[in-house]
């Protein structure tokens, strides 16, 4: 019997010590997480370049521009 009290006692240490450990993790993490959070942009976390914002007039040319691709495109057929 006293080995098996000697084995709760060495359980009990190894969870003591698991406990530590695990609140480190958890310290770590929340670190971790306010770093991401400062730092989050989406795409940018990643490490991709932030979207531009395009204006209105700009879009309107584009389509424009697009359109008329396109209206190239079906006089070519028609005449084929």
């Amino acid at each position: 019997m006293a080995n098996l009290g000697q084995m709760l006692e060495e359980l009990r240490s190894k969870r003591n010590g698991m406990r530590k450990e695990l609140a480190q993790l958890d310290e770590a993490i929340r670190v971790l997480q306010k770093l991401g959070a400062a730092n989050s942009g989406g795409a940018q976390a990643r490490g991709a370049k932030p979207r531009r914002k395009m204006s209105a007039a700009a879009r309107r040319k584009i389509a424009a521009a697009q359109r008329a691709r396109w209206a190239k495109v079906r006089k070519q057929k028609a005449a084929a």
